[in-house]
């Protein structure tokens, strides 16, 4: 290399001086010609330079320009090829030496990986340092504004000794570069969307420090840095002007654009480019719903359209209002006064028509009988005969089947996994997650602290970064370190559970992580000044580097910022990611599960206490928190449970039991008249009856329990808190029905032939209606959330085996009760006989109110209030009005009803959980890790799919990765927050020879790491530059090796543990290690496909349920979408999935469950009846109360989810029980329809008030005070609801329904 004339002078002075021994002298003297030779030449002009050579270095190690104008340099031919192949528009003349241009090749080899994805971006930032290192015209843009005085450094051939050492010499401290706006704007906007994958974040926040503008990046680049730090060695001030009278010009070289044809990069780092802006994907399909404008109020189609429906129905109300007005004819109180006069001689048996009322309708029965109710009202009587002289033999054998079946109770097994619970095991969430978990890594547990500043009176919370609020971090942080779980007398702690990515140190998320988690370093880095730094500078700042050697993302450290202001966020989050295993791996999680136990009691004992001492706030969870808290909520309510069946017994012991009145006679006109009552009231408790009752629902229960139980079949805590509600409701109304059929009956005839009776006249309806109920639930127990079909499935045998009790051993319980009641012996004590007195003294009506009914009080007023009220024509229009609005209203607020369950409202309200689910709606900035997981990738040299997954230059405009950075472009809608980390980009670009310090091979072809790693680079050097130990390392390949820039087969077979297994650092960013070691699988790789791997990246935050559910399915849509389009399998995965995809299906699931089971009762009431209007009938009415239960669903905000379904289903059974027996009752009754109405109110009415809307207020309001938030939201309100409906549309409106349009009369008794 030729030797600068600078260079000669100063030797030739030199050598003239040292024959004279005055060395020291000379060198001085050198400094001097030195100073006055660049203050003489000192110039700006082409083929010039501002610097020239290297003169010395940092402490550090960095080398330093010397400050002096000299013409540019002709390389040598060795020298230039050189040159241009890392400066290809620098030809000719050059202003730099070999050693500069080596020192400028290292420096932005730390670049390099960031970029090479994008040519155009790392052509143009190469050319920036290359126009600055080593333009001949370098004069012309740079200005030399200050140097400093460094050691000396040999820079030719001068004699060495100590004295020249420790000399020393001037250097370049500061330049000014001179470049054209348009430059400048054209080098940012190629590079602002470049990636760097490994962290899901722009490569901007590396090479530019997060810079949002092309003066920023310019900036960050030109400033001066620290000791020991990436960067400039001197300060670089950049000018995008230059005065007229300056020699200075601007630099305008050409700037490639990032879509250029020659050097275009993939639409993940040019988003903007042509082929980029518009997807290639099918549009997802628009769900918008339809709406019209009305006087500037937008309405829903489907609120028009029920509007408009309702103006046709109320017409047609008053229409035959006022048709029905017309005909009906006024009879006069002395006609009212006899008909009812004559009904109570007849005692009831039969009420005659009421002349002027329906006067078109017939009283004559159909010819036609129903075959089916007939052979079961004779079997019946048959039956009940024969238990009533039976019954202790029925007894036992009832009690011996019931202990049997509960035998199986013993192999009992509760399931309270949440997967298990609400998720089906052939579910595509529940397939994938266990092909993610088995074939890459289980996503880890999760624990974490919340910590957060209180609001003001304002109820503006102020920022947390400060000094004290840091120390208090170190001492909680400290607390954990010290913290030790005890697994089975071996102590567990974080350090033995953690995540290590790179070694030995925890990859704890946190703010501390910026002090490498040591207070030392806290107090020496001056405190939260040093974090705010970081904040900005996280991953470009050695210094802010985590203690595992990792950048830490400040929106995963801090919460409750806006924007990218962290400095102001209100909360720091601290995250303990550990280690997780395969769930179904016994015992695998035990040391963690260990551990977090131990977490929380810490976090409840002390660190709450803590914070709050410091006027802050704590919340914590660990990843076995939700499951803990579970099944404390499971036990939490038993006593509130127990004390509803106990007020349920006392009413049933008291509604079985007789509350009759002494009534005088009062009379109601067909217009609202003058009533006049005078009541003493009587009660007697059946307590023996409604104990046994009581009991046989219980057995009901655990014999379905014990039967499943026997058979394999996990029980849940639904099952305990529901089935019970469920069975007694309908236990308790069969009950009553049995019992007030039996006082209705003759007491002169024995008492056999009574019973009989009664179960011929009753029994029929109850088997109408258990059969309903049984197939509506059998029918359930195939739909595939596992929560509803267990339950479907314990239910339907539930309700059958209660039946079955019921007709049996309940009979007989009913047949010991009345002998007892006939021979005046005491409730409960038999043998004691009571005093001997007349069962109808002082009660004249006795035996009339039995007739009519049986129920006392209630029967009085269903007959002589109630019914005759009901069914005036006035009234009838009300009730149909009302409930057509009720109805319609629901209807429009159903559609409304959203899907979706608070976990807040599972948890028992004083649950630590409710805290920390605050504090994440309120704190958390980044959502759950998204995974987009490939299967069965080809990555053969012949195989296309490279180009179709990869997201770099020469990737297909539509790959996967570009399509999901094209979707972070709109979060609001894809709810991706972030461009996904590939492996496979950055393997492709770690293998390019243009990252030339990445993939290196020794000469025996053995891995050569970077020169910043060992044995490049020795642990024990603070900085390492050239390394002798590496010096003759190569790139693994030449260009000409590559084909189209991929590697064939077996380079990409035999480089790619290579990659895995390489250290990110600064001469190399793209090392796989930590960051890819479990994204791939890679069993049976060599044959050329891999099985499964991933690309990861981040969620929006997701604060609702309804966001949870919309994330889901637009990432389930997106990724149809590109695996169709790509033909390559792939799916997405996040850890939330497995628990919400059940909401993407839950209507259809619902209405399809719903509506099966309201087709088994409409079939089974067919079959029964043989009359299609009765079946009409009760499938109109359990329609209306399961929609208008629906829309009150969605006025108390109750979300649609397995709980609600699970109620839903079970309302079908309560329904069925309001208004069979009713519809029952006026198919079998004589005269017109208001009077059939009538009697089916008084027979039947009152046993349904009694025995069904009764029972379950009584025990449903005990709920109220429940601790969990779950039994007053979906057991409280939905029971209330439903039965507060039932008793309206069984009571009120299933009349009127019938009085206008029921079905004629059949006749099935001998």
């Amino acid at each position: 290399m030729a030797i600068g004339w600078r260079c000669a002078v100063a030797l030739a002075l030199l050598l003239a001086l040292e024959g004279l021994g005055r060395f020291p002298a000379a060198l001085a003297e050198i400094e001097s010609v030195n100073d006055r030779l660049e203050t003489r030449l000192a110039k700006h002009a082409k083929n010039h330079c501002a610097m020239y050579d290297v003169c010395g270095q940092r402490e550090d190690g960095k080398a330093l320009n010397c400050p002096i104008s000299v013409p540019a340099v002709t390389p040598s031919s060795s020298f230039s090829h050189k040159v241009q192949s890392l400066c290809p528009t620098i030809t000719g003349d050059v202003c730099c030496t070999e050693q500069q241009f080596d020192i400028l090749r290292s420096q932005v080899q730390q670049a390099v990986p960031f970029l090479t994805g994008c040519p155009a971006c790392l052509r143009n930032f190469l050319n920036l340092f290359c126009e600055l290192s080593c333009s001949p015209d370098q004069s012309l843009f740079i200005n030399v504004t200050s140097t400093v005085q460094v050691r000396f450094v040999s820079i030719c051939l001068l004699p060495t000794n100590s004295l020249q050492q420790n000399s020393t010499t001037s250097t370049v401290d500061g330049i000014e570069f001179f470049l054209s706006e348009e430059f400048g704007v054209n080098l940012f906007n190629s590079c602002k969307d470049v990636q760097f994958g490994a962290l899901n974040t722009r490569a901007m926040d590396f090479v530019g420090g997060g810079a949002k503008t092309y003066k920023e990046w310019l900036a960050f680049i030109g400033r001066q840095a620290d000791l020991y730090e990436p960067g400039s060695p001197y300060y670089i001030k950049f000018h995008t002007s230059a005065n007229e009278s300056s020699p200075m010009s601007l630099l305008n070289t050409k700037m490639f654009p990032c879509w250029d044809a020659s050097l275009s990069c993939s639409c993940g780092d040019c988003p903007g480019a042509k082929e980029c802006t518009e997807s290639s994907l099918p549009p997802s399909p628009q769900k918008n719903a339809c709406s019209v404008e009305i006087g500037g109020t937008k309405i829903l189609c489907i609120d028009l359209g029920l509007g408009i429906l309702y103006l046709l129905l109320l017409v047609g109300i008053v229409a035959w209002l006022w048709v029905t007005t017309r005909r009906y004819e006024e009879p006069s109180d002395a006609e009212i006064r006899e008909e009812l006069l004559q009904s109570e001689e007849t005692n009831g048996v039969e009420i005659t028509p009421v002349e002027g009322l329906e006067k078109d309708e017939t009283s004559t029965p159909e010819s036609h009988e129903p075959v089916l109710e007939k052979f079961l009202s004779r079997w019946f009587r048959s039956q009940g005969t024969w238990i009533a002289r039976h019954p202790g033999v029925v007894l036992l054998l009832s009690i011996l089947v019931t202990i049997i079946l509960c035998i199986g109770l013993v192999k009992m097994n509760v399931e309270t996994n949440p997967e298990n619970l609400w998720v089906s095991p052939g579910s595509a969430a529940a397939t994938e997650k266990k092909f993610f978990d088995t074939e890459l890594t289980p996503f880890y547990r999760i624990e974490q602290l919340i910590l957060a500043t209180l609001p003001d009176e304002n109820g503006v919370s102020p920022p947390i970064l400060t000094d004290d609020n840091l120390k208090l971090m170190f001492e909680i942080q400290n607390k954990v370190d010290d913290l030790r779980g005890n697994l089975s007398g071996r102590t567990v702690s974080l350090q033995d559970i953690c995540m290590k990515p790179f070694g030995t140190v925890c990859a704890t998320q946190s703010v501390l992580q910026y002090y490498k988690m040591d207070r030392q370093k806290f107090d020496d880095d001056e405190g939260a000044s040093h974090a705010a730094f970081c904040f900005d500078h996280y991953s470009s700042s050695e210094n802010c580097l985590s203690a595992y050697q990792s950048p830490v993302d400040p929106s995963t450290a801090v919460g409750g910022f806006e924007g990218t202001n962290y400095t102001q966020a209100t909360a720091f989050v601290v995250t303990y990611p550990v280690n997780n295993a395969v769930s179904s791996t016994e015992g695998a999680n035990d040391a963690a599960i260990a551990w977090e136990k131990a977490f929380v009691r810490l976090a409840k004992k002390e660190l709450q206490q803590l914070a709050s001492s410091h006027n802050l706030t704590l919340a914590f969870s660990s990843e076995s928190s939700v499951q803990s808290e579970l099944e404390r909520e499971s036990y939490a309510d038993v006593v509130t449970i127990l004390v509803s069946y106990l007020v349920m017994f006392l009413y049933i012991s008291f509604t079985l039991g007789d509350s009759l009145p002494e009534v005088a006679p009062f009379y109601v006109t067909s217009k609202v008249g003058f009533a006049k009552l005078r009541l003493q009231i009587n009660i007697e408790l059946q307590v023996f009856l409604g104990l046994g009752g009581v009991i046989i629902v219980a057995l009901s229960v655990l014999g379905s329990v014990g039967f499943f139980s026997a058979v394999g079949v996990k029980s849940t805590l639904i099952i305990a808190e529901v089935i019970p509600f469920l069975v007694l409701a309908v236990g308790v109304d069969n009950m009553c029905i049995l019992v007030h059929a039996l006082k209705r009956q003759e007491p002169e005839l024995p008492l056999d032939l009574r019973v009989g009776n009664a179960l011929a006249e009753v029994g029929p309806s109850i088997t109408l209606a258990s059969l309903a109920e049984f197939l509506a639930f059998a029918i359930g127990s195939f739909t595939p959330m596992p929560a509803c079909r267990v339950f479907s499935m314990f239910a339907a045998f539930a309700i059958l085996l209660d039946f079955l009790l019921q007709i049996t051993a309940f009979v007989s319980l009913l047949t010991y009760d009345f002998t007892r009641t006939e021979a005046n012996r005491v409730d409960c004590l038999p043998c004691i006989k009571a005093r001997q007195r007349d069962y109808n003294a002082g009660y004249p009506n006795r035996e009339g109110l039995r007739g009519e009914g049986g129920a006392g009080l209630v029967s009085v007023y269903m007959q002589k209030v109630h019914a005759p009220l009901l069914l005036k024509p006035a009234v009838k229009a009300v009730v149909l009005a009302a409930f057509s609005a009720l109805l319609l209203v629901s209807i429009a607020l159903a559609v409304r009803l959203p899907a979706g369950l608070n976990q807040q409202i599972v948890l028992p309200r004083d649950s630590y959980l409710q805290g920390y689910f605050n504090n994440v709606t309120s704190h958390l900035r980044i959502g759950p890790p998204l995974y987009f997981v490939v299967q069965d990738y080809n990555y053969s040299a012949r195989s296309n799919q490279t180009n179709k997954l990869c997201s770099i230059s020469h990737c297909h405009p539509d790959s996967l990765l570009n399509e999901v950075s094209r979707a972070a472009l709109t979060p609001q809608t894809s709810f991706i927050a972030r461009p996904a980390a590939s492996w496979l980009d950055d393997f492709l670009v770690w293998l390019s020879p243009d990252a030339f310090g990445c993939c290196r091979t020794f000469p025996d072809g053995s891995y050569c790491p970077p020169d910043d790693q060992p044995p490049c680079c020795p642990e024990w050097e603070d900085y390492c530059g050239l390394s002798e130990t590496c010096k003759d390392c190569t790139t693994c390949f030449l260009q000409s090796d590559l084909i189209d820039g991929r590697p064939t087969t077996e380079q990409f077979r035999k480089k790619l543990p290579w990659f895995l297994d390489a250290l990110p650092s600064a001469d190399c960013s793209k090392g796989g290690r930590g960051a890819y070691s479990n994204s791939l699988n890679l069993s049976g790789y060599k044959n050329g496909t891999i099985r499964a791997f991933e690309f990861r990246t981040y969620h929006t935050a997701l604060n609702k349920q309804t966001d949870y559910i919309d994330a889901l399915r637009a990432v389930k849509d997106f990724t149809a979408r590109v695996s169709k389009s790509l033909n390559i399998s792939v799916f997405p995965y996040s850890v939330f999935y497995i628990f919400f995809e059940q909401y993407l299906d839950i209507w259809k699931n619902t209405l399809i469950s719903l509506v099966l089971a309201v087709a088994a009762v409409f079939l089974v009431c067919l079959v029964v009846t043989t009359s299609l209007a009765t079946a009409g009938i009760i499938l109109l009415v359990i329609l209306m109360i399961v929609i208008n239960l629906l829309g009150l669903m969605s006025i108390w905000t109750i979300q649609l989810n397995a709980v609600s379904v699970v109620n839903l289903i079970m309302s079908v059974g309560i329904a069925v029980e309001f208004c069979v027996h009713i519809t029952h009752a006026f198919s079998v009754s004589t005269g017109d329809r208001s009077m059939r109405a009538t009697k089916a109110l008084t027979t039947m009415g009152a046993s349904v008030f009694s025995g069904i809307t009764l029972t379950k207020l009584v025990g449903v309001v005990v709920l109220v005070f429940a601790r969990s938030e779950i039994f007053v939201v979906y057991y409280f309100r939905m029971y209330f609801g439903l039965v507060v409906l039932g008793f309206l549309h069984g009571l009120v409106f299933l009349p009127v329904l019938l009085s206008i349009c029921g079905p004629q009369s059949v006749s099935v008794m001998d």
